[in-house]
């Protein structure tokens, strides 16, 4: 057949052949293209699950064995007199701020100097020394158990390197250097011996010192006001109080068995109801999440107290009230705040915010808020502003939008109605907006509670749940987060360690918590979606 006689090719059947690559289609390659990324994305989210439960999940374990020979070393023994030792220093701490209380009020409102209040509160500190001096029966012999203990817990730990260095030349077959190691099994109970045979010496204490205290407390001078005496008499009561624990310490101590078995179900406990987070420690190292998770809801909720009304208050303003030229003012401004990094504002936090939010605690005619003045330029409340201003632009961009995706004909029909444009807002666009700007709340909620740098150099870092009987005043006190602590210690851990472990097990619990959020905000939103329609 000749080439005059061929059938033409149509211009568009040319151009499909010349887009397609490796036998697809335009639209196939970008469907594919769009497709392999969102499939990409979910194959890095699992790794970094996986990886993070990988390296998390090993904590239980060794924390099991850390409480194990935390018993079986005798600590936990000796940490029962300790525990008597610490609760009578937190009384004499009481004694001493009682004390700075009554000398201030000598001196503003009596009128005395330092030096007469002083000789004034010379009976007091005769009273102070005395009940302080009078737990050294105690200290003394928790002194010499502390040695004993701690020498237990190392020659065992000694030991246990020694099996690990055996175990690693056996397996490279190095078997005459495994040979070399030498390793003594430790007999807890010969050990254990000078510290369970102390407790007739314990009972010689206690006694003595219940018994001195008992007297001491019963001789406490009268101070100079009523609301001082108030705290005197409670004092009082706080160490008849103190004293009623003596017989339960005693009988903890004779019922004590190093040989008991700790529950495994206890290293869980331990981690997601413990009060301390101890590390590095010569004693014993304790891994409890429960105060580094309350300083990160209570920074985050600071955060949101403040970035709430200010967010969702601009983005009705911007979208329904403010003028051309005020919303291409306004929306970059506050959009921009989002590309500030947040060490520089942790900066700004520590040499700024800090400094001035704690001078304005120290004007007099607002001493009336609660927690003022106070001394700590870093606490929550400083770190929950600065997270307040990082999570505005979040909460505005997507309350914005929320508000501007609202049908016009809602509006119209208001205004139809003769409803001003306040009452539209408030009855209507807002109503009507609200699964959005809940989502951009929680949205926010997010991302304060995953920030880490401004925390980290705001919050003050005490590893402490914070005091909630002050009310209010909480929010001036120093704090931990998950976040902080993460980064604070990871580089500094051995790799594998219990240490290394726990520290991936806080960010597990981060993880769930994200989890909560997005959940609680799907949960939120399909709510209202079905009440509005």
């Amino acid at each position: 057949m000749s080439s005059e006689s061929a059938p033409a090719v149509p211009p568009f059947a040319i151009e499909k052949a010349r887009t397609r690559l490796f036998g697809l289609t335009l639209d196939e390659c970008i469907h594919a293209f769009f497709g392999g990324s969102a499939c990409m994305a979910v194959v890095v989210l699992t790794l970094i699950t996986v990886f993070l439960f990988r390296e998390g999940a090993d904590f239980f374990g060794k924390n099991h064995d850390n409480l194990r020979i935390y018993r079986q070393a005798g600590l936990e023994y000796v940490d029962y007199i300790r525990q008597q030792e610490r609760d009578h220093t937190a009384l004499t701490r009481y004694l001493s701020d009682l004390r700075l209380r009554t000398l201030r009020y000598l001196t503003a409102e009596k009128g005395l100097t330092v030096a007469q209040a002083n000789a004034r509160l010379a009976g007091f500190d005769d009273f102070a020394g005395r009940y302080g001096d009078a737990v050294e029966p105690v200290r003394g012999l928790v002194s010499d158990l502390t040695e004993t203990a701690t020498a237990i817990k190392t020659k065992y730990t000694v030991n246990e390197d020694a099996k690990e260095g055996r175990r690693q030349l056996l397996a490279e077959g190095k078997k005459d250097e495994a040979a070399a190691i030498t390793i003594q099994d430790v007999d807890f109970k010969t050990e254990l011996a000078p510290i369970t045979g102390t407790l007739p010496l314990y009972k010689e204490a206690s006694a003595t010192f219940s018994k001195n205290l008992g007297e001491i407390v019963a001789g406490a001078p009268v101070l100079p006001a009523p609301e001082l005496q108030a705290r005197m008499v409670k004092f009082q009561e706080l160490t008849r109080d103190y004293l009623a624990t003596f017989p339960e310490t005693l009988h903890a101590l004779e019922q004590w068995d190093y040989a008991k078995p700790v529950p495994f179900t206890q290293a869980f406990t331990a981690f997601f109801f413990g009060h301390e987070w101890l590390t590095a420690s010569f004693w014993q190292d304790w891994y409890g999440v429960v105060p580094l998770l309350v300083g990160s809801l209570l920074v985050s909720v600071i955060a949101l107290c403040l970035a709430v009304p200010l967010g969702v208050g601009a983005a009705i303003y911007v979208n329904q009230i403010a003028s051309p030229r005020e919303q291409k003012l306004i929306k970059p401004a506050i959009e921009f705040i989002s590309a500030i990094p947040s060490v520089v504002l942790g900066f700004f936090g520590i040499a700024v915010l800090g400094q001035t939010l704690r001078a304005i605690s120290q004007v007099a005619w607002l001493d009336w808020i609660p927690g003022f003045p106070f001394a700590e330029r870093l606490n929550a409340l400083t770190a929950g502003c600065l997270l307040a201003l990082i999570a505005v632009p979040t909460i505005f961009t997507l309350a914005e939008d929320a508000i501007n995706n609202v049908p016009r004909a809602f509006k119209e029909a208001s205004f139809a109605l003769g409803a001003s444009r306040m009452q539209t807002i408030i009855r209507i666009i807002v109503p009507a907006s609200l699964s959005g700007i809940v989502s951009a709340v929680l949205l926010g909620l997010g991302r304060v509670v995953g920030e880490t740098m401004v925390v980290l150099l705001c919050a003050g870092n005490r590893i402490a749940i914070p005091d909630f009987t002050a009310g209010l005043a909480v929010v001036t006190q120093p704090v931990h987060t998950m976040t902080g602590i993460i980064a604070q210690e990871m580089g500094e851990v051995v790799r594998g360690s219990i240490h290394y472990r726990a520290l991936f097990v806080v960010g597990i619990v981060l993880f769930f918590l994200a989890l909560l959020i997005n959940f609680l905000a799907q949960k939120i939103v399909r709510k209202y979606r079905i009440s509005i329609g």
